[in-house]
């Protein structure tokens, strides 16, 4: 009785195991600066066309050249691992050490730089589309980081318009995507079940919306034009700050100090949310490593202690706000939650960071629920990028494969 017992406790875990989704892992505190490099240098959300190069490139500032090893996965649209098996999309090998590193050359901070590049020797090329999954490990076999891509196939054109929200209660505050996709030489078999889309907002998973079907067919082309699932916070501009010169006072720096590293103390910033929209250039969450002196940035930047400050009214007291963007892989983390300095009555906190041009925003975290417009407010004149990711699963298919992919500005936003 008591085995039948422990069998069905077997099984009845096996479902949850089988089909949960995977979430990325986030990397120790020696692990730094870690990129995805595609057609831009600015680190963004790697979705590359099939046969194009992935390149991971991420920085381990222990000083001991170790090894470290990448595996990859393939995943259906919901993040739930496909059925096909390592050689049906991988041609070649993984669990491959990383093999081309150097160490930093004339900076204060010690640190080996780790550079990826697929397809090469041992993993000659990824066969399909789809989601990836990329894990490194160490030595010991133990998980360092992941992060997940996107490989995709021009099959299918996407357009994307950003038009205000219909919601008259968030007209001011929204932005909507509306979406049409025409296939090329080939045709949707039962797309409402067989044709899934992601939208992304300036490169940032975890505010994706997704799996809308599509509301209606103009021939070939599908129709998505809803007035609320597909909208987002417009949010406001991301600061920014540049520090390519470590020596000097630049944009957004107000003052440096030299200790053990460079010490960089940005201007304080305010609360924008009650005040008005101001237009301001930014990379829409994005950075880019560089250094005015350096022929190649990515072993003779420096790394920075850059002190973030938060003017604290009485509202935000009591609030866990966190520092936010593509630096950090928009995650929510210890070592970028803002400190509440009750003598001065700001919000502060360091950051260590390799030298470039960042671009950053301060951010409220609510039982786990991110609250992207408290402080920074929101706006539907906001410029913000957005990509439209297109799956497909014909009939029998074993996986998701990715069609196309769309992307648009609010730039020209319409009504």
């Amino acid at each position: 009785m008591l085995l039948k017992f422990k069998q069905n406790i077997i099984f009845l875990f096996i479902p949850l195991l089988t089909f949960s989704q995977v979430e990325e892992v986030n990397p120790p505190d020696y692990i730094k600066t870690i990129a995805f490099k595609g057609n831009t240098r600015e680190s963004q959300l790697p979705v590359l066309k099939l046969g194009e190069q992935v390149i991971l490139e991420f920085d381990a500032l222990n000083g001991d050249e170790e090894d470290f090893y990448y595996k990859i996965e393939h995943f259906n649209f919901d993040w739930t691992p496909s059925e096909l098996i390592k050689y049906e999309y991988l041609d070649g090998f993984d669990n491959q050490r990383i093999r081309n590193y150097e160490n930093s050359l004339n900076t204060y901070q010690i640190y080996s730089h780790y550079k990826l590049t697929i397809p090469n020797a041992q993993t000659r090329r990824l066969k399909v589309t789809g989601n990836y999954l990329i894990s490194i490990f160490n030595d010991d076999d133990e998980l360092v980081f992941s992060r997940k891509f996107m490989i995709y196939e021009d099959k299918s054109n996407v357009g994307v318009s950003i038009k205000r929200s219909r919601d008259v209660q968030f007209i001011e505050e929204k932005q909507r995507l509306e979406i049409a996709i025409s296939p090329r030489n080939m045709q949707f078999n039962n797309p409402k079940q067989n044709v899934k889309i992601v939208m992304v907002q300036n490169n940032n998973l975890n505010t994706a919306i997704s799996n809308l079907k599509p509301q209606f067919t103009i021939g070939n082309k599908l129709m998505y034009k809803y007035d609320i699932e597909s909208s987002f916070w417009g949010g406001n501009e991301y600061l920014y700050f540049e520090n390519k010169d470590i020596r000097a006072a630049n944009i957004g720096v107000q003052r440096i100090d030299l200790q053990d590293l460079y010490h960089n103390y940005l201007f304080t910033n305010t609360e924008r949310a009650s005040r008005p929209y101001t237009y301001n250039p930014d990379i829409n969450g994005n950075y880019l490593v560089t250094n005015i002196d350096a022929q190649d940035p990515s072993i003779e930047a420096d790394y920075v202690w850059v002190h973030f400050s938060l003017i604290a009214n009485n509202d935000l007291k009591d609030k866990s706000i966190y520092l936010y963007g593509n630096f950090n892989n928009y995650a929510f983390e210890e070592n970028t939650r803002m400190e509440y300095d009750e003598y001065d009555k700001i919000f502060t906190k360091p950051v260590l960071l390799k030298q470039g041009f960042y671009n950053y925003k301060y951010v409220v975290v609510n039982n786990g629920v991110l609250d992207e417009g408290a402080i920074s407010g929101n706006f539907y004149q906001t410029e913000n990028n957005y990509k439209v990711i297109v799956y497909y699963r014909d009939l029998g298919a074993r996986y998701d494969k990715i069609i196309g992919l769309g992307e648009g500005t609010s730039v020209n936003i319409s009504n």
